[in-house]
């Protein structure tokens, strides 16, 4: 490897379907809105799997579960504050160096495929 060339590791949940109550509308407050979430964390880039045990990674399973109980928590009125409180329990995690955090409502308009929210950021 190229000495200049720095790894970077990343573990991702891509494309997680949930039916969440999320948006500013009356009629968006009545039923629930299919959603895809997409998650990136970056983590230590330095630290070699070289036993083959979880214990030398960020288990996903964390991710996973925390999203589900946070999406069935409460209504939320903007993407962006799901969006958020998804980065504040990646970054929570002592593994995670950065995340990234993407939701899309995928029924929203008929002549687009989402409409939807990014956000990133790493650990101070």
């Amino acid at each position: 490897m190229n000495s200049k060339m720095k790894p970077h590791r990343k573990i991702f949940l891509k494309d997680m379907a949930v039916s969440l109550s999320i948006g500013i509308h009356d009629f968006e407050k009545i039923n629930k809105q299919n959603v895809l979430i997409n998650v990136e964390l970056d983590i230590n880039p330095e630290v070699r799997i070289t036993e083959d045990n979880i214990t030398e990674t960020v288990d996903y399973d964390f991710l996973r579960t925390s999203i589900l109980a946070l999406s069935k928590s409460a209504h939320f009125h903007l993407q962006e504050t799901f969006c958020e409180k998804i980065l504040e329990l990646c970054l929570e995690h002592g593994g995670v160096f950065a995340a990234k955090v993407s939701s899309e409502k995928t029924d929203v308009y008929p002549d687009c495929a989402s409409v939807g929210f990014e956000i990133f950021q790493t650990k101070d």
